[in-house]
């Protein structure tokens, strides 16, 4: 396994840093860009936090990584990006730091409550579970995809991402999350689900003692909100709070009620 390398992408907040103004780190889920998904989210968490996100290998603005990884790889470095904007003085002395991942980058949220834990004051886990899907099934996507490129991943995804409605409601965000999908790495995006297959904490839970928001979308057919209150129930200081009306992009979806639900979770 090999940790992949990511780069900080400044979303909120540039040029406001305070012991006033905590620091929000984002991710986003397979096949989508942190840009693309969080953006809108990021507008309305912009006058409480600093929120800096992160590319997957092979997606927006990370390279490509065509080495097995994990999610305990992704998360080590996570955990380097967040030293690294210690040590640059991007996280001013005082400030509170949080993180918040969806989907994949659930995953490595809850990883980093195992891992890392030491390195957030609160962690919310966003559309995702502490196990996500079938093995075998992720083993064949990933050989899949593979060998027939990311597009043919387009037209499935927009039926399973998004609440009865909202393509039609909001072509404009939909059309640039599924363009990152379109144009992401399909070695990265494969070697993304062998780690996708490889990850089931539900048996460790009990071991993460940073606060847990586990926020599913009511509508979620990958990760539906049973998921998020088993992980609520499984940590030691765990909420669980479902989005009426969303389904497995949440700050797509509903960015002010993300935003907001972040915000009260994450209170100073």
């Amino acid at each position: 396994m090999s940790t992949p390398e990511i780069t900080a992408i400044r979303l909120s907040g540039q040029g406001e840093a305070g012991p006033d103004k905590d620091v929000l780190f984002v991710g986003a889920g397979l096949g989508t860009g942190v840009q693309a998904l969080w953006a809108d989210a990021a507008d309305e968490l912009a006058d409480r936090f600093q929120v800096i996100g992160w590319d997957l290998p092979g997606h927006g603005q990370s390279p490509a990584h065509n080495e097995p990884t994990s999610i305990a790889d992704l998360a080590n470095a996570v955990a380097d990006l967040v030293r690294a904007q210690h040590a640059a003085g991007t996280i001013p002395a005082g400030a509170k730091v949080y993180y918040a991942g969806v989907s994949v980058n659930g995953e490595v949220a809850l990883q980093l409550g195992l891992d890392h834990g030491e390195l957030f004051d609160g962690i919310a886990v966003i559309c995702s579970a502490a196990k996500i899907g079938d093995p075998a099934a992720w083993a064949e996507r990933a050989a899949y995809v593979e060998q027939a490129g990311t597009p043919t991943m387009v037209a499935g995804s927009a039926e399973k991402w998004f609440a009865q409605g909202f393509i039609e409601k909001h072509p404009e965000r939909s059309t640039r999350v599924l363009h990152t999908l379109q144009e992401a790495d399909r070695f990265s995006y494969a070697r993304l689900c062998e780690a996708l297959a490889g990850f089931d904490v539900r048996e460790r839970l009990g071991e993460i003692s940073t606060p847990i928001l586990a926020l599913n979308g009511a509508q979620d057919a990958v990760c539906p909100p049973a998921d998020g209150e088993a992980i609520a129930a499984g940590v030691v200081n765990g909420t669980a709070r479902v989005l009426e009306g969303v389904a497995h992009q949440a700050p797509l979806e509903k960015p002010e009620e993300t935003a907001t639900i972040l915000k009260e979770a994450f209170s100073a």
